[in-house]
Parts: C-alpha cells; structure tokens; sequence
C-alpha cells in the first residue's frame, strides 16, 4: 500500500508572520544604528571623559582677588591685599593605606589624625584636610611624596591697616566669597572668574603635564578697587567716633565726611568695630554692618534744615519771612509744642526756627506748604520733596551691602495724616540713615545737585587699565542756586548763636561753619517711644566761601546730660570740622 504524503501550503498568516518578523529585525538594526551614531558622533566628548574618568583629575585655579587702595597724602595705599597660603586635600582613589597617610599629615601640621584618615577612606574624590597652611607646611609635605595628597595654592585676604574702614570694607569668608561692605557689594568685581586645569594622571594620582589631552583655562584676575576714601582722615574719623562713644556710653557712634561737590565718601566709620582679618572670632553680628548706610530710624532737628530749604524753594516762604509762633499747634487733636528754650510765644524768622529749634516753626513751614495749613496739598509737596529731590524712601546705590532705604509714609494713606506730617517736619515719624541725610543736605548746599554717595574712585584691570568713575548725578534743580545761599547762611547764623550751648569756646571766623543738632527720641518697637532712649544727629558743613564737606553725625542712646544731638553729636561734628581745616585743604574765606 502506498504511502500518504501531507501537503502543507503557505497560507496567509505564516506570511505575515515572516514579514513582521524582518521589519522587527531591520528594526533592531536600525535602532543599534541610531544608537551608535548618537554614542560615537553626537556624545563623543562626553563618553571619551567618562572613560578617562578614572584618570581625569579636575582642578579649580583660583584667581587673585582684586586688591582694594585708599588715597593717602597725595599717593595711595593699599588697605586690602592677598597671602598666598595652601589647601591640604586628599584622593581616596589613589590612597592605600589610609592610618599611615594620616599619621604623615598629622606629624606635620597637627591636628586629628582619625578625621584625616576617615576623609582618607570617603567615596568622593576631593576631601579638604587643612586650609591655611604655610609655605614650610606645605614643602614638608610635598618632600613625603605621599599618594593621593595634594596641595593648592590659595589666596586670603590680609587688611594692613588693622580695623580701619572694617564695617566698609567686609571681608571675605573661608568660601571666597565677600561678606558685607564693599566686598559683598562688589563681590563679582573683586572676585574675578576661576581658570580650570584638567589633567590625565598616572596610577599614583599626578598629573602628566605634558600630555596633549591636557586642558588650561587662565583665571581671569578680580579688578583692584581705588577708593574715595583718605586715610589720614578716615583714621583721624575713627579716633574721633570711638572717644566720643565710649565717654558718651553710646550703644553704637557712626559719622561721614562727604565731599559735597562730586557725592564722594572721604571718611566713614562706626565704633563698636572689629578686626576683618579675625572676623570669625565676632559673636555679635550686627557689629558688621555699616551703620551709617543700613540703620534707618527718626533723625530728629537735623531734618528741619530740609524742611526750611524745601519751602523756600518751593516758594511757599521767603528768606526773610517771619510769623506769630504761638509756641503750640493743635494738630489732628494732638498738641505740637517746643522744648523750653524756645523764648515762648511770638515773632519769629526762619532763621530762628533753625537756630531755636523750633517744632512749632517747622509745623510752620508744612503750613505754608498748604497755603496756610496742613492739608492734602501741604502733605503732597513735602512727601514730593523727601521722596524725588531728597531721594528719601529709596537707596542710594552706594557700594555697600545692606543699605537702608528708610520709610518715608505716603500723604494719602493711614490715620491722622496731619500729624504724623507735622511730625515728619521736624524728624519724627519717618526714618532715614545718616548717608541719606548728608547726601541731601550736599545737594542743598551746592547749588542743587543730588550726586550718587559713592566710595569707588576708579577700577584698575587685570591688564591695568584704570577705569575712572566720573560723579554720577541722580538729580538737578534739587532747589534753586538762590536757596543754597539761603540755607548757608542760616546754618551758620545757627552755630554762631549755640556753639557756647554745644559746649565750644568759639568758631574761626575766617572758615564757614554751618549746622543743626537733632535730638529724636527712639521708637519703641511695641508702639510708642521709649521715654528714657534718645539719638543724637547733627547736620553741618565746613569751608570757605563755600562749603567743602558735609559732616553727619550720629550717636544712639547716649548716656548725656541735655540734649543728645548738642551733647554727644555737636562736639564730633567740631572735632572733625577743625581737623579738616588743619590737614585736608580747606579754604578760608576771602
């Protein structure tokens, strides 16, 4: 019997099947394809170090931080320079023996030998041992030839002037980076860019220098800063605050000396200060902060002098106006009186509203203001005045961290408005710092210029090129040329009836001495004012014919028989007024 074959025949679907089965091989090959074009094309680079990365080393050159000059007797002096020391680190990878590693460091420079060896042992690649290590240090250590530690060479900064200008200087923290003052404000100027140095090692970790793969980024160097600031009068300034502080047992003494022709800071300093070179030894941080540019609070009587001056200006008064002081107003239910040196009700001028002090009379002037009273239009065209041509309420952009803006309250917001106007007139009620109010009052004083309070003179390159600053004006037609005449007689007419009362035995006639005291009791920051806490400010210039410099001064809560402002603030404010006359060119009259 024959056999049986089976026919079997192609169908439709095992056809298909064979068909899905090459488009999912072309498939696969296609992504392999893909896939190393975009390995061995596209991330070449990246794969090519990854594959080095067990001898690719990776090193951060640290650029020389720009140093920092002060004017000094017709040349300039630097008050900011850099020490080279050296940074102690480990590469674990290249570390065997991590207790014998450990003992060598420790023989050396001291220290805990179990911490060395348990960042000997850790899975990173870079672990820090010992920062500021000498020059000796570290050739000892390089002698020993030990696997897997290195040294780099760091720059930190030294101040060869001790604690001068400290609180507007800062300093520069163990990361590099500055620390209030001008080293915060100015950190990316003076830090300048790291360079970069990778390297191909051999297996004990050091780099083969000569390799072609090796890549060198120079570091681009921080720019040298010239400042405004003199030393000789900075150090006179210093002495000056710091006596006066401690007989007066002030909490804190600021004052600035402000060339009132270009806004350019010549002396400013603050007592209590510290040692920028031992900053981390500071427990009290608020001694680092610049008080005469970030404390904001109610100057006091000093204000009056912006509050005549805007008036005039505004032509609201005239310079030899006078008027019925009553010695009280009645404001928004509130009374407004003087203290009892005020000679008590009747005709007075402007200049006796400066020279006496008086609350009343500065009530006067906003008054005046509004045509008479106190009103939106009177609030308006004060709030106009501080804000826009004394540029109170904002910061004026000095080269220091932390700057106050103050507060000045707008004329259409809150309760009693009328009042708390009236008492901004006369420095209550508002805040400002001592750079704002000596910045305004130089604008006042030279015709109506609002120049930027600045403390850099120029920027030097790292390929020293000097780049001059030029003044930068803010604000013109602050008020009318007419009206600096004005105020400079009346602050003078107010020394020369009071300097007996501030405690001096007399005024050199052939120089213009000019100024206002301010007395201002302290908030109390649970409402109120403390009855028992005053500040002391005052607000003056020197000079000849003209006046050359502004001086502002401030002491908070001085312990003082009197007024504050003429018994803790007037005495500096003479103090440096003479000393400017005796070293630093100030003209007399003719």
């Amino acid at each position: 019997m024959r056999p049986q074959h089976t026919q079997y025949t192609s169908s439709g679907s095992s056809i298909l099947r064979v068909k899905i089965l090459y488009a999912g091989l072309l498939l696969v090959i296609a992504i392999f394809i893909m896939r190393l074009f975009y390995l061995q094309v596209l991330r070449h680079d990246y794969y090519q170090k990854a594959a080095l990365r067990g001898q690719l080393k990776q090193y951060e050159i640290t650029p020389e931080r720009g140093t920092i000059l002060a004017h000094n007797n017709g040349s300039t002096t630097a008050i900011v320079l850099n020490q080279t020391f050296y940074t102690l680190y480990a590469d674990p990878l290249f570390i065997k023996d991590s207790k014998t590693t450990a003992a060598a460091v420790q023989k050396v420079i001291g220290g805990d030998q179990n911490d060395y060896q348990a960042k000997m042992q850790a899975k990173s690649r870079y672990e820090i041992l010992a920062k500021k290590l000498s020059g000796e240090q570290r050739d000892t250590i390089t002698k020993l030839k030990l696997k897997g530690i290195g040294m780099q060479e760091t720059p930190y900064r030294t101040y060869p002037q001790g604690q001068m200008a400290a609180q507007l200087l800062g300093f520069v923290n163990d990361a590099g980076n500055g620390q209030y003052g001008i080293e915060q404000a100015l950190n990316d100027q003076l830090k300048g860019k790291p360079g970069e140095l990778k390297a191909i090692t051999d297996a004990r970790g050091v780099p083969l220098a000569a390799n072609k793969d090796n890549i060198v980024k120079a570091p681009v160097h921080g720019k040298q800063i010239l400042l405004t600031i003199d030393l000789g009068m900075q150090q006179q300034l210093e002495q000056i605050v710091k006596a006066q502080t401690e007989d007066t047992k002030a909490t804190v003494g600021s004052a600035a000396i402000i060339d009132i022709s270009d806004g350019s800071i010549k002396a400013m300093a603050n007592y209590p200060t510290y040692d920028p070179a031992e900053f981390y030894k500071v427990t009290n941080q608020s001694v680092f902060t610049n008080a005469v540019v970030s404390d904001a609070y109610e100057v006091g009587s000093i204000m009056k002098v912006l509050t005549a001056a805007a008036a005039l200006d505004n032509r609201s008064v005239t310079k030899n106006q006078t008027y019925y002081d009553p010695s009280h107003f009645t404001v928004d239910d509130a009374v407004v009186k003087n203290i009892e040196e005020d000679g008590g009700p009747g005709v007075k001028s402007i200049a006796d509203v400066l020279q006496l002090s008086l609350n009343t009379g500065a009530t006067w002037l906003l008054m005046q203001m509004g045509g008479g009273q106190i009103n939106q239009t009177a609030r308006e065209t004060w709030y106009n005045y501080l804000t826009n041509h004394y540029q109170f309420g904002k910061k004026t952009g000095i080269e220091q961290s932390y700057e106050s803006a103050g507060v000045v309250p707008r004329p259409d917001e809150g309760y009693g408005l009328n009042i708390r106007y009236a008492n901004m007139a006369f420095g209550q009620g508002q805040t400002e710092t001592l750079l704002q109010m000596g910045a305004a009052m130089s604008a006042v004083l030279n015709g109506g210029t609002y120049y930027r309070p600045h403390i850099v003179d120029a920027y030097v390159g790292d390929n020293g090129n000097v780049s001059k600053q030029a003044p930068e004006v803010v604000k013109k037609d602050v008020v009318r040329p007419d009206v600096s005449e004005d105020m400079k007689e009346y602050m003078e007419y107010t020394i020369q009836k009071n300097y007996r009362f501030y405690g001096q035995t007399g005024v050199r006639p052939e120089y213009g001495f000019g100024g206002k005291t301010g007395t201002a009791q302290i908030a109390n920051p649970n409402g109120g004012y403390y009855d028992d806490r005053f500040s002391g400010t005052f607000l003056g210039f020197v000079g000849g014919d003209k006046p050359q410099y502004v001086i502002v001064v401030g002491y908070q809560e001085p312990h003082v028989p009197g007024y504050a402002g003429s018994t803790a603030a007037a005495p500096t404010y003479f103090k440096l007024a003479n000393m400017l006359i005796d070293n630093f060119g100030v003209q007399p009259k003719k």
